[in-house]
């Protein structure tokens, strides 16, 4: 069975490259010329762990192949994926169908026979049926099926999201397209992985109702912590006592400067646009949105208070740029709106991400790219640390004593053990906890 991945991105390299370590021929198509000649040579785009000696393997095994000729791997395939992006719109926040369109398009003008079409790209309610009109005008013969497959990679961990994933969503209409699914999948069938079948829509609405629950999830715990900070309890301690709660579980039940990243903020935008569209009441989406983006802002405002009334001109080291760990992905992350209102208020700033450098020279100016943590906290007057990375997680007085000029640390991702900072000399300011005895 041929499978044709359009597009590699995110979700078109992780998906392509690991049904192809599922043992089935898979061709990953971009018309970025520079991108697939990249990865022929097995340079990877993205960071993702696991995902380029995967890319090789398959590569080896010509199991996995990179083309810029869409016409040609439409024809030969039997199963097409759409995998393009479907960024917000600028202007009014709606997802942008325009690459997904055109995607459909250009696979109706080379169905040659029947063809399953599966979009694998995060689209709103009704774009399947959309696809389906779309092919049929442009090529009335064409016999296919369009199948919704929405993706839940969590970035960092999409290899392992993909082969074990907590369950797969396949919207179909036909027993011919379900038995299709059903091959590719078989996999996954024999770790007793659940396979939920249900129409076009609901299949495309789960993806946003399920990110969006998240987002609720994770800004709910911030208006913990911040209640937590005005009465002196701790936040780690609410979140493993209703964690605890199986009707509630412990997953994104971690408190920080609010969400970022490709998926959560265009995703629940998206879903208001339609919620609003068809006049369906979904206020609390709408006020986790305005509460996060004001969150970033809070978190500035946290970051200077902590500095004192002579704050200008001080040297803030920033460890963590990326909007999670294990990823390079800069879409979203706090530091982008934290780092320019620290610059408004005249204040130095110094960075470090062991990865998501070279994205981050793209999207900020006027600060000082460390080589290292030594080297970003050196001379410093206080330390924020944005990102969970693990290698933040072990940083101790002594060692930040070495460095440091100043003694103020802002861990707004509460990464480090307050314990370890008791009687310290440092004045170590977390998220909803109590700041521990100098």
């Amino acid at each position: 069975m041929k499978i044709t991945m359009l597009g590699t991105g995110y979700v078109g390299l992780v998906s392509g490259t690991c049904f192809s370590e599922f043992g089935f021929d898979v061709c990953c198509v971009d018309k970025d010329k520079d991108k697939i000649t990249n990865l022929k040579q097995n340079i990877i785009p993205i960071y993702e762990p696991g995902l380029e000696n995967l890319v090789k393997k398959n590569k080896d095994a010509k199991r996995l192949t990179f083309s810029n000729d869409v016409k040609k791997n439409i024809v030969d395939a039997d199963i097409v994926f759409i995998a393009v992006g479907t960024p917000a719109r600028r202007g009014d926040g709606h997802a942008d169908l325009s690459y997904v369109y055109e995607a459909a398009e250009e696979i109706a003008n080379n169905l040659m026979s029947y063809t399953l079409i599966v979009t694998k790209s995060t689209v709103p309610v009704g774009t399947g049926n959309e696809i389906k009109k779309i092919i049929k005008k442009t090529n009335p013969k064409a016999k296919f099926d369009v199948v919704s497959n929405p993706e839940f990679l969590r970035e960092g961990n999409a290899v392992e999201d993909f082969m074990r994933p907590d369950r797969v969503v396949v919207g179909c209409e036909t027993e011919k397209a379900k038995e299709i699914i059903s091959k590719i999948y078989k996999p996954l069938y024999l770790i007793e992985t659940p396979i939920l079948f249900t129409d076009l829509k609901t299949a495309e609405l789960i993806k946003y109702a399920g990110n969006a629950f998240l987002a609720v999830k994770i800004s709910y715990i911030n208006q913990m912590a911040d209640l937590c900070e005005k009465v002196g309890a701790d936040v780690h301690d609410i979140s493993r006592g209703i964690g605890l709660d199986k009707r509630i579980g412990s997953k994104f039940l971690h408190p920080g400067p609010g969400y970022g990243g490709s998926c959560f903020p265009k995703d629940t935008q998206a879903l208001v646009k339609t919620a609003n569209y068809y006049n369906s009441n979904i206020s609390i989406v709408e006020n986790v949105i305005n509460y996060n983006s004001q969150r970033k802002i809070d978190m500035a405002e946290k970051i200077v208070s902590a500095l004192g009334e002579n704050y200008k001109n001080k040297k803030i080291s920033i460890l963590g740029l990326a909007f999670k760990p294990e990823t390079d992905d800069m879409r979203e992350s706090p530091c982008l709106d934290i780092i320019p209102q620290l610059q408004e208020k005249n204040l130095q700033i110094s960075a470090y991400d062991p990865v998501a450098m070279d994205e981050a020279k793209k999207l900020l100016q006027n600060i000082q790219f460390a080589e290292s943590i030594e080297d970003c906290i050196n001379n410093s007057d206080a330390l924020v640390i944005l990102t969970e990375w693990n290698e933040f997680r072990s940083l101790s007085p002594e060692r930040l004593k070495q460095y440091m000029k100043g003694n103020i640390l802002i861990d707004l991702r509460n990464a480090l053990n307050p314990d370890s900072f008791l009687e310290s000399g440092f004045n170590l300011i977390q998220v909803g906890r109590p700041t521990p005895s100098q």
